[in-house]
């Protein structure tokens, strides 16, 4: 790991668009415990938007959470180690909080080999600022959630966080047109009162709007300002995507399963913003019944039909995995980022063939 953990980019980092059609990548995730060999296979299988992927099958270090605390170590802010409730702040880093740094340096080892002359689009990932409240503990062991000093503080250095993996990459992959996206599937159980208390027995008062706009805003905000293209993902059903636009998202990541007619609006606003869809309409499990790029094609023109969308906006979406991979057999992960990229094709030669014939009947 460099030394100069703290390390921010360039103020003048000019800001990444995302352009380009028949675009796939994943989520975060992926089985096993070689960072290697699970970049390499990113990198030949989703090669015009490739990713960082997680390993959380090496243990609590490599998990969502465990990432967030590996971050938090390499800013140097909070630290945290390993209780039997979960991830826990502490007053100094300990065993746990190394382990995780290790297996991030490790990862952005394996990022660094195989992004070799790397000069296109790549993601990155970390988890937002809600979400790392409802899953850190404080000391007492209630969550971080419980506290709304703590919870500032903690989105206050997950934005800190976010300039320096900025900075870490960069250095490391400096070609590369960086997404980072917040993962933020705890988001609605929080808006909504619904974490549990440690004792289980009672619920955290909700957080306000204003609150999780601001929260969530000042992390969209650091990546922005480092000169990267902010996204965020959330894979519960009825992801709030309008506050996610209104803090500064420029793309939305959602289980495009879990998408009901309830959810037309806010996403048919979402697209007329200008905001990039990175919809998870290819099964994160294998299916008892296989299911072709045709089968999954149907459904997304179906409801991009239902929007009141022509065909020609199929090619602005970007597709991944329904969610993370982590729990999939290897043989079905490949095939999923595979099938992702072969549906993210179809989808832009559909885009094509409704361009062909709009021309057509002019």
């Amino acid at each position: 790991m460099p030394d100069d953990r703290s390390a921010t980019p360039s103020a003048a980092a000019a800001p990444v668009t995302l352009v380009g059609s028949g675009l796939a990548t994943g989520v975060g995730s992926l089985p096993g415990d070689d960072p290697r060999a699970a970049t390499r296979d990113v990198f030949e299988l989703l090669p015009e938007l490739p990713y960082l992927p997680e390993l959380p099958g090496r243990g609590p270090g490599a998990t969502m959470i465990g990432r967030a605390v590996a971050l938090l170590g390499l800013a140097g802010h909070l630290h945290a180690d390993v209780q039997p409730s979960g991830w826990r702040l502490v007053d100094r880093a300990g065993l746990d909080e190394r382990r995780a740094l290790d297996f991030l340096d490790r990862d952005l080892d394996a990022l660094e080999e195989a992004a070799q002359g790397w000069t296109g689009p790549l993601k990155l990932s970390m988890v937002g600022p809600l979400t790392a409240a409802a899953g850190l503990e404080l000391n007492r062991g209630e969550a971080v959630l419980a506290d709304h000093g703590a919870s500032r503080d903690l989105a206050e250095a997950i934005a800190d966080n976010a300039a320096a993996l900025v900075a870490q990459v960069r250095r490391r992959v400096p070609g590369a047109q960086l997404l980072v996206q917040v993962d933020e599937p705890s988001l609605p159980a929080v808006r909504a009162g619904q974490v549990p208390t440690a004792s289980g027995f009672g619920r955290l008062r909700s957080v306000g709007e204003t609150t999780a706009l601001e929260r969530l805003g000042g992390v969209l905000a650091a990546i922005s300002a480092a000169g990267a293209f902010p996204l965020v993902h959330c894979c519960a059903a009825s992801p709030p995507l309008d506050l996610f636009v209104r803090a500064g998202a420029r793309g939305v990541s959602l289980d495009f399963s879990l998408v009901t007619n309830r959810d037309d609006d806010a996403l048919g606003e979402t697209i007329e913003a200008g905001v990039r869809v990175f919809l998870g309409a290819v099964p994160s499990l294998e299916p008892p019944v296989p299911v072709g790029v045709r089968g999954l094609l149907t459904p997304v023109q179906a409801r991009w039909t239902r929007l009141g969308f022509g065909g020609d906006r199929l090619a602005e979406v970007v597709v991944t995995p329904s969610c993370g991979l982590a729990g999939a057999s290897p043989s079905w992960a490949r095939a999923a980022m595979k099938r992702s990229r072969d549906l993210a094709r179809a989808l832009d030669d559909a885009s094509n063939d409704h361009l062909v014939l709009a021309e057509g009947e002019r």
